[in-house]
């Protein structure tokens, strides 16, 4: 533990998995190693990568962890807080990139928080690609995540900070779990355990998503069919949970009946249900209004138009075909389950 203007410094462990990272994985190191905080290590944790991420992670002063077989995200990081020796860990990813005063803000805010408390952090609203899509990601990945700061319902691990004690005395993240939201179930545990979360907006790394239509959309189904599958499992289903929020959630069902209004009006002919529509679209610019607010303060009126033109048009078709997915994957497990038992 240091002294910094007065001030405990804390060792903090930055654990990042990584796992065929090697377009990323530079700048995310050298991002890390560029802060201003002093007492900190790097724990990189190569997930059996088929790359040159080795190569790149041995041109940094970090500890390199190597797994002979490809195990996951969640069994990467629970390795690297074992191979840790920081007081404090902050896990993030090998897509993003420190700020200067992350590792500060991290030691001073734990330092401030009660006993049992994990805290979390976002995106930038700015990505470090310029491209539109990754653009409009990483605006709404930070509205949606940042909404909540005293009670948030989960805390994603592109910027996570717990102490290290009670990271292993949670048992860590579940290596059984879904291919991701392994942080938004490590989450609910740890606030069934009692534990407080805590969303502090000033704790940011920068993401590298490089998103082209295609990637975003696809994004979007991905990650739509695993939240659908955790949500009912967890009979959550209609919560306002970060990133699957209630504004998400009004947008494609309003997308939805819009749809279903128009396909009713051309098979009939019957302009009463168009007069629907304007009530419906009235409804979910209103309950998305903050997040539409946060277009035009991060990139100016164009980028806000474009953008909402994507969230409201096509972004919500794979938003809900990701559902739909999702909710048929669920229903065949649980016949599966029905059956063995």
């Amino acid at each position: 533990m240091k002294l910094n203007g007065g001030r405990m410094e804390k060792r903090i462990s930055i654990i990042i998995p990584n796992y065929q990272g090697a377009g990323t994985l530079a700048n995310c190191l050298s991002a890390a190693f560029a802060s201003h905080y002093q007492n900190f290590e790097v724990v990189v944790v190569d997930d059996a990568s088929e790359d040159n991420s080795v190569e790149i992670i041995k041109g940094f002063p970090c500890k390199r962890v190597q797994m002979e077989q490809h195990g996951g995200a969640a069994r990467a990081r629970n390795i690297g807080a074992a191979n840790s020796n920081g007081e404090l860990l902050f896990f993030t990813d090998a897509d993003c990139l420190l700020q200067k005063k992350t590792l500060s803000i991290v030691n001073q805010s734990m330092a401030l928080a009660e006993p049992n408390t994990i805290i979390g952090g976002s995106y930038t609203r700015l990505p470090f690609d310029k491209r539109f899509f990754s653009l409009f990601q990483s605006v709404f990945v930070n509205y949606s995540e940042t909404r909540h700061e005293q009670n948030p319902d989960y805390l994603a691990t592109h910027a996570l900070a717990i102490d290290a004690q009670s990271f292993r005395k949670s048992g860590g993240f579940n290596e059984r779990f879904l291919p991701i939201l392994e942080d938004v179930e490590f989450s609910h545990r740890l606030r069934k355990a009692e534990y407080r979360l805590l969303m502090n907006p000033a704790i940011q790394v920068q993401h590298i998503f490089n998103f082209s239509l295609y990637r975003s959309l696809r994004n979007a189904i991905r990650k739509s069919m695993y939240w659908t599958v955790y949500s009912l499992k967890n009979n959550d289903l209609l919560a306002d949970s970060g990133t699957a929020s209630i504004s998400l959630k009004t947008n494609v069902v309003s997308w939805f009946l819009i749809a279903l209004l128009l396909l009713v009006f051309v098979l009939t002919g019957y302009y009463t249900f168009m007069m629907f529509i304007p009530l419906l679209l009235a409804i979910n610019l209103f309950v998305n209004k903050g997040l539409l607010r946060a277009f035009y303060h991060s990139k100016g009126l164009r980028f806000a138009i474009a953008a909402t033109g994507y969230y409201l048009l096509l972004y919500p078709l794979a938003v809900g075909f990701g559902a739909l997915a999702g909710l048929a994957r669920y229903l065949t497990t649980q016949r599966t389950l029905r059956e063995s038992s």
